[in-house]
């Protein structure tokens, strides 16, 4: 408990006396010269950050020091967990973040750093199984004895996860944010930055927690559900990629220094977002239907399973 009350008051206390500084896009876009010291500083990410991870180590030692074998939480989850949230310090607080004002190309990248990225790598990881042995006993009875009297927010979490709600959502967030009035007001705006961001990463967690589950979908399912994110994927890629002008005017005069046109860079953001976007959807199906397939008995030349 201590961890959470110390993040918060950490958290409200940046809030307060930075607020200026916790997103970047703020003056003009950085250009080549600028790229090594176009660090972001943004004490709510970078609190949020070490929260997590704080929180997510405790409940670990705690978890490791009261349970002999590790129910559920293999070792290699940990290292997912870590993985995730070096993504997101790399999207959000590198040069990443303060270059994607200039190219939509490395907004992309951005974007699919949280999407096909950090969101599955922390959902792999268990956050919230592994941060409530964060909590003292007491604690973790009182969120479990709540979590079942509030009826409406379990009835809301079953909504949200059923395979479909959670597609249709994450799918949506990443139309609309990529719709050119959408795109444009986010870059000019930066709470709308912010509500930009947290879509694409709520979502995508959403998205992945339902997708990686499998007492949630079989494989058949889950194949179909990651295929159609990619194929989704694909044709907005496809659709950046090919067109004939540029969408987004917030990068009318941005691109230049860098060498590229504002169409140029908008192919390269589609390219980017029709191949590794689409094939990263792709690989995440992989494993399982790879074990379904080697599980399956192979048939013979006479009809049946074995050997002929």
């Amino acid at each position: 408990m201590h961890c959470f009350r110390r993040s918060l008051t950490l958290f409200l206390g940046a809030t307060l006396l930075a607020p200026q500084v916790m997103w970047a896009h703020n003056g003009r876009a950085p250009e080549p010269h600028d790229l090594w010291r176009a660090w972001t500083f943004a004490p709510m990410v970078v609190l949020a950050l070490i929260a997590s991870a704080l929180c997510y180590l405790i409940g670990l030692r705690a978890h490791r020091a009261r349970v002999r074998q590790a129910r559920g939480l293999s070792l290699w989850r940990p290292y997912s967990f870590a993985a995730g949230v070096l993504a997101l310090a790399i999207a959000l607080l590198s040069p990443l973040d303060a270059v994607s004002a200039a190219l939509f190309s490395v907004h992309m990248v951005q974007h699919l750093l949280l999407v096909v990225v950090a969101a599955p790598l922390i959902v792999i990881g268990e956050p919230a199984y592994v941060m409530l042995w964060a909590l003292p006993m007491r604690a973790r009875r009182r969120i479990a004895r709540g979590w079942r009297r509030l009826m409406t927010l379990r009835t809301t979490w079953r909504v949200i996860t059923y395979p479909v709600i959670a597609w249709t959502l994450h799918v949506a967030m990443l139309w609309l944010w990529h719709a050119p009035r959408a795109y444009d007001a986010a870059l000019r705006l930066p709470w709308l930055h912010i509500v930009e961001h947290s879509a694409f990463f709520l979502t995508a967690l959403l998205f992945w927690w339902v997708a990686l589950d499998r007492r949630r979908l079989r494989v058949g399912a889950s194949t179909f559900y990651l295929f159609a994110a990619a194929l989704q994927g694909t044709l907005l890629g496809a659709l950046l990629t090919l067109a004939r002008h540029p969408w987004y005017q917030s990068h009318y005069a941005t691109t230049q220094p860098w060498g590229l046109s504002p169409l140029e860079d908008q192919q390269l953001a589609g390219l980017i977002m029709w191949i590794p976007a689409g094939l990263a959807y792709l690989i995440a199906v992989a494993p399982r239907l790879l074990r379904a397939l080697s599980d399956r008995p192979v048939p013979s030349a006479y009809g049946t399973s074995g050997t002929a």
